[in-house]
């Protein structure tokens, strides 16, 4: 029988219903309360799914004895609920990005190790089909060494989905833009396939988008501490929404890649994934005529799912319940995390100072919010 492990939430948005479902879903988990800093709706939320309703973190996990709580609190707002979470004997999860900024992050870290505790960051596209199957091709040395990789993320967000919640488009709120919102899942495969980054050169722009404060578009150059390069450019400029990719290149010729998002960008709880994930690039020696096979099965999987959303989303939680039961570390740890919130800082930063950032980045505690202010 599958030891149970107490769960659960902190924050009652968009994206707590596809973990309230995995929470209930998976043999791992005993759903067991959730907490808002609103009464009201913590009342709502807990009525819903039929566990108990808090709304101080540290209460909820001592009282209930909580093993794992996962975070859903907007992003410069994941620090406070985390630590208290830590402090009180839980594990934490964390959705993406696991901050808005390095200080939140290094202390989140910093209480995990402190206390023994497990700590992770929610990058649920990890588990697609495709994605596994460019990482796989990597490990196995399908094309030599990595030597360039792209991220190309297009879409569009229009002015009703920034007023859809309050603290969307603001740095107060949200942390920044297309940066610490949209781009993270591609930002973080693009590190989990080249390695270490030594440096980044890059540029942010507000380019159509006069009814926010943040970032709708950023480009960058990465160099990698294996020598390798990359090219980043994200944007929530281009309508009605176009793709996400993350493709490598090898020192032996060869190619892959993956389209990790099509159609339209993904908004959780507002719309469904629109295209399945699949490799758009292939060209190891031998393979190339595996694609099309593999296109047709990734997306006849992907279509089979009753909610593509919820079950990866379920499969990063898994992973992390797993790895608390099992005492190893999850999928992604918090100092992966920790890489991507790196990654848009160095570009807030270069834009700021007009010069390249060396990794690795520590937390600056101006006012300027890391240059993005």
């Amino acid at each position: 029988m599958t030891q149970k492990l107490k769960t659960a939430l902190v924050g009652v948005g968009k994206v707590t219903d596809m973990h309230a479902r995995s929470l209930q879903n998976l043999n791992e988990s005993a759903f067991t309360a959730v907490c808002s800093r609103s009464r009201g709706k913590a009342g709502d939320y807990a009525a819903r799914y039929k566990v108990k309703a808090y709304t101080d973190v540290t209460e909820m996990v001592s009282r209930e004895k909580i093993d794992v709580v996962i975070i859903c609190t907007p992003h410069p707002n994941h620090r406070e609920p985390a630590i208290a979470a830590l402090e009180a004997g839980a594990n934490v999860l964390i959705e993406k990005p696991m901050a808005s900024s390095l200080e939140d992050c290094d202390a989140m870290i910093g209480a995990a190790e402190r206390l023994g505790k497990r700590i992770g960051v929610v990058s649920q596209r990890r588990w697609y089909r495709p994605v596994r199957r460019v990482r796989e091709a990597i490990d196995a040395g399908k094309i030599g060494k990595p030597v360039f990789g792209t991220v190309n993320m297009l879409g569009w967000r229009d002015e009703a989905y920034y007023k859809s919640d309050p603290w969307r488009g603001t740095w107060k709120g949200e942390g920044g833009g297309v940066l610490v919102n949209q781009a993270p899942h591609q930002l973080d495969l693009l590190q989990w396939f080249m390695g270490e980054i030594d440096e980044l050169y890059g540029l942010w722009s507000n380019l159509n988008h006069p009814c926010i404060e943040v970032d709708d578009t950023a480009n960058a150059i990465l160099k990698f501490k294996n020598g390798a390069l990359a090219n980043i450019i994200v944007s929530n400029s281009q309508k009605p929404g176009i793709f996400g990719k993350v493709h490598v290149h090898g020192d032996n010729g060869a190619s892959v890649g993956v389209q990790t998002d099509g159609g339209a960008m993904f908004v959780a709880g507002m719309s469904s994934i629109l295209e399945p994930p699949v490799n758009d690039l292939w060209t190891v020696p031998g393979e190339e005529p595996l694609l099309p096979r593999w296109v047709k099965e990734d997306a006849e999987f992907f279509n089979s799912l009753p909610d593509a959303a919820d079950y990866f989303h379920e499969r990063n939680v898994e992973d992390f319940l797993r790895a608390v039961l099992e005492n190893r570390d999850p999928l992604i740890t918090g100092k992966e995390g920790r890489v991507t919130v790196e990654i848009f800082t160095a570009i807030y930063r270069s834009t700021r100072d007009g010069s390249p950032v060396k990794w690795p980045l520590k937390p600056e505690y101006g006012p300027d919010f890391d240059g993005r202010v």
